[in-house]
């Protein structure tokens, strides 16, 4: 047998009576609820979805700022060796480290002119 056939189905040959305007009512706030929460969970996902793909893209912004810091780590790191060896190398030479006047502490022991010049690589930033 089709659908809609069945001689026992009357649903839509009977006017309606006056309690089913009640129904009727009733069946179309249900309907007008189940749209607003449908529409209210698809912006939901959506916004999830956006606030994942945001998340995704600042995730991925700090590891390239971490990778960046840590290769200034390095870096600095291999600076402060380097300037630490050419300052022990310089010690035994330089007279002006051994007893710092007040003058030094203000302009240095190096003011004078006396010691020879040591070539200090300058690492770029």
């Amino acid at each position: 047998m089709a659908q809609g056939s069945d001689s026992n189905d009357t649903s839509y040959t009977r006017s309606p009576s006056p309690g089913s305007t009640r129904g009727s009512q009733d069946d179309m706030r249900k309907v007008m609820r189940r749209e607003k929460n449908r529409i209210a969970a698809q912006k939901s996902r959506l916004r999830q979805t956006q606030k994942a793909d945001s998340l995704h893209l600042e995730s991925e912004n700090l590891e390239k700022e971490n990778a960046a810091l840590r290769k200034e780590v390095k870096r600095l790191r291999e600076e402060a060796k380097y300037l630490t060896s050419v300052l022990n190398n310089h010690e035994p030479v330089c007279t002006g480290l051994s007893s710092p006047s007040s003058s030094d502490l203000l302009y240095g022991a190096h003011h004078g002119g006396y010691h020879q010049h040591i070539a200090v690589q300058h690492y770029p930033l």
